[in-house]
């Protein structure tokens, strides 16, 4: 019997001593640098705005999608949405309370509520400045941000005094 669950426990162990160990880079290669292509939460909410699925946003699902966004967030009395329903707003739509646009750029007038009138206004220039080509569609590669790639080998930028080298002439 002892023999059967030895057996058995080897046979189940078999797989997990079969998987393979991910590869670790050889000894003096450089880490992979960063990304260089970036999405704005603004650009994933918008991109979300694809109510056909091809991958391109109209202007009518913008506005679709603008205005279905607007009506999920939690509103004051007279149908205007506070700061602190805004950051839930936020949070739920660009995914993260903190996110850009704040509403203290969407909030034109300085009341602290922010008005359909508002949002809509804010977002006219989001598109706008998405929309590269002046088509009144957003494809996917307008809604990419390039970020511009800043070689930090050593020796260089911030990690200088990290590395022991001394600090920049002034």
């Amino acid at each position: 019997m002892r023999l059967l669950t030895l057996i058995l426990a080897a046979l189940i162990a078999a797989p997990a001593a079969a998987q393979t160990v991910p590869a670790t880079p050889p000894a003096g290669t450089p880490p992979q640098p960063p990304a260089n292509l970036i999405a704005e939460p603004v650009a994933l909410m918008i991109a979300a705005f694809d109510s056909d699925g091809d991958a391109r946003v109209t202007r009518a699902e913008f506005d679709a999608g603008l205005r279905h966004a607007f009506d999920t967030a939690q509103k004051d009395a007279n149908g205007t949405v506070g700061y602190l329903h805004f950051s839930d707003w936020a949070e739920r739509w660009l995914g993260n309370r903190n996110a850009i646009p704040s509403p203290f750029e969407i909030d034109s007038d300085g009341d602290n509520h922010i008005t359909w009138d508002e949002l809509a206004a804010r977002f006219d220039l989001l598109f706008a400045r998405f929309d590269a080509n002046k088509d009144g569609v957003l494809t996917r590669a307008e809604l990419i941000t390039l970020r511009p790639q800043v070689y930090r080998g050593p020796g260089r930028g911030r990690d200088r005094r990290k590395e022991g080298a001394p600090p920049p002439q002034q």
